[in-house]
């Protein structure tokens, strides 16, 4: 191999991993990537997002299974369906897929705030705080999920308190 030919592969490798570390926010608090952008392209999967914004869960469920089915490597995936689950008030399902995006991504900051707020909704502030603890650590507190759930958490406190 050539100097130059050297020099062009290591700047090709560069380049590839900087734009996969400046791009590691993902959909939802995950990661991405070149994998993650292919499972996030399929059509099914952003109109599971458009449901979402809707507030259309069963849409968005349907769409969602479909997905992981199909791509059960995709912890945003499972997040966002445990999302809607949750929000529909199906915290059975809601639990299976959080814990399962955490599985496959145990620093998913989406995941880990938003199974605090199921936890919450549950009634198990324990459990709640546990996820508070772990997005301390992932971000040092500076996140918009650990800000998000510790608010949740303070609101709960506040008025199991009254």
């Amino acid at each position: 191999m050539t100097q130059r030919a050297s020099i062009a592969a290591g700047m090709a490798l560069a380049l590839a991993l900087g734009g996969a570390l400046a791009a590691g926010g993902g959909g939802g608090g995950g990661r991405a990537g070149p994998a993650i952008d292919e499972m996030h392209a399929v059509p099914g999967y952003r109109q599971a997002l458009t449901a979402i914004e809707a507030q259309r869960w069963p849409e968005a469920i349907d769409l969602l299974e479909r997905h992981v089915w199909r791509f059960d490597r995709d912890a945003d995936g499972h997040n966002w369906l445990a999302f809607a689950y949750r929000k529909s008030g199906n915290l059975d399902d809601a639990f299976k897929h959080y814990k399962r995006a955490l599985t496959i991504d145990p620093s998913h900051l989406g995941a880990h705030e938003y199974i605090g707020e199921a936890y919450l909704m549950a009634g198990q502030m324990p459990q709640a705080e546990q996820h508070l603890k772990s997005l301390a650590m992932l971000c040092q507190a500076r996140c918009e999920q650990y800000r998000d759930l510790d608010k949740a958490i303070a609101q709960r406190r506040a008025s199991a308190s009254k």
